[in-house]
């Protein structure tokens, strides 16, 4: 028995194996988790929580050619950026002394490709959607192996 595979599934496939094996370029850092204050943990989660959570319905949406639930998805991963939320002047500099300029990088770029993910999905482009999902979870991988590693064990970089 022959299991046919839609190429948009194919593509988001190839796209999770492909950022998974990013993983082996990163590079081990300190977690950063430990060094945040109790708000800004919370805050971090919660906006991972949001972020986990869009992710998966984004697996969905596109291996099933939904474009209006990537681009209102991608959208809200966009939007989710913690240094837009309401954070503190105190906040802020907590969160500056607490994560490299590195981090700050990540978390920008990672916005910046869900927001790339949304427009690809405003014009029905499966193939772009599947490119851009991938480059997400890949940024996902990096960051958390790099600054989470304590959390996500099973992405720690051995040495």
């Amino acid at each position: 028995m022959k299991i046919a595979v839609r190429r948009p599934t194919r593509i988001v496939l190839g796209s999770i194996i492909l950022s998974i094996g990013a993983l082996t370029l990163a590079n081990a850092a300190e977690p950063v988790g430990p060094k945040l204050t109790p708000r800004l943990k919370e805050l971090l989660t919660s906006e991972m929580k949001q972020v986990s959570k869009a992710t998966a319905n984004l697996a969905i949406a596109i291996a099933s050619g939904d474009h209006t639930t990537v681009t209102n998805l991608g959208a809200k991963v966009r939007d989710s950026f913690i240094l837009k939320q309401s954070l503190t002047p105190k906040d802020k500099k907590d969160l500056m002394t607490a994560v490299p300029p590195e981090f700050v990088a990540m978390d920008q770029q990672f916005h910046g490709l869900a927001a790339k993910l949304s427009d690809a999905g405003k014009i029905g482009d499966s193939t772009l959607q599947g490119f851009y999902f991938g480059r997400i979870l890949e940024a996902c991988v990096q960051c958390h192996s790099k600054y989470a590693s304590d959390r996500f064990t099973g992405l720690a970089i051995k040495k």
